[in-house]
């Protein structure tokens, strides 16, 4: 166990904390959901960094790290549909895609391929945290609902484009793969 992989275990067991505060309605729950959701979004920026600064990079932190993010986010999102602050819908594409692509790169692990975090994933993840952050402050901040709204399009938008780059990684690298391995004769 290494300082990234704990950050990404503390940004897992945020997510519970993070439903229970937005979920429970108190005075000011929003602003506190708001500041674990930067925490936890502060533990994928610094496990990152920690993870290649010390060399730390494990198999393990790159399965786990985009579960953690995942997880957060989907939390956020799923308390944002509750609290009917977001469309359903749109949380339904984001999440669904979610797990899509971890499917995907699941699928492609246990065939010995790593599939790593494409840049329009990360861009993805940028537009859901800005999304989340100024859809849950538009609560106690009415005009960041509109700024909120559009970046939570901007994500659906950029998360169903990097699903299908997702797609096609998996079938470039893992499909053509496991084909061109069926065609080739056997020693």
């Amino acid at each position: 166990m290494n300082l990234p992989n704990t950050l990404t275990l503390l940004r897992i067991f945020l997510v519970p904390v993070l439903v229970v505060v937005l979920l429970t309605r108190t005075h000011g729950g929003v602003l506190v959901g708001s500041g674990i959701f930067g925490l936890g979004v502060l533990t994928d920026y610094l496990d990152g960094f920690f993870a290649r600064r010390r060399r730390q990079v494990t198999r393990l932190g790159i399965l786990l790290d985009p579960i953690a993010d995942k997880l957060l986010t989907a939390a956020a999102f799923i308390a944002l549909v509750e609290m009917d602050v977001v469309p359903s819908w749109m949380v339904v594409i984001i999440v669904g895609r979610e797990i899509a692509v971890t499917g995907l790169r699941n699928a492609a692990a246990s065939r010995g391929v790593l599939i790593p975090a494409s840049a329009l994933g990360k861009g993805k993840m940028v537009f859901q945290v800005a999304a989340i952050f100024g859809l849950l402050l538009s609560r106690p901040i009415p005009a960041l609902r509109p700024v909120g709204l559009v970046l939570l399009w901007i994500a659906v938008v950029v998360a169903l484009v990097s699903g299908v780059d997702y797609v096609e990684k998996f079938r470039r690298l893992v499909l053509a793969r496991a084909s061109k391995d069926e065609t080739s004769p056997s020693a």
